[in-house]
């Protein structure tokens, strides 16, 4: 299954935590942070998740990274 659709699909079940700007969820390929404060920037903003996550006790900074526009909008990816 491509990332998109497992990304897709676990957008749909409950979240793990929310902060200021993200949704978080945990899926079967990382953590994914949806973007939910408006209008997303124009460069994927890593650091703030980083940041976020730490409030929802996610130490995310040694983590792959990349993102994704889906359905929903833009979510970071957070993977080993």
């Amino acid at each position: 299954m491509p990332i998109r659709d497992l990304l897709e699909d676990a957008l749909e079940e409950p979240s793990i935590g929310e902060t200021d700007c993200f949704q978080w969820h945990a899926t079967a390929v990382g953590i994914a942070a949806l973007w939910r404060a408006g209008q997303p920037p124009s460069v994927p903003p890593y650091e703030l998740a980083l940041r976020e996550g730490l409030l929802v006790g996610l130490d995310l900074s040694r983590e792959e990274r990349e993102f994704h526009q889906l359905r929903k909008g833009l979510v970071l990816l957070f993977h080993s």
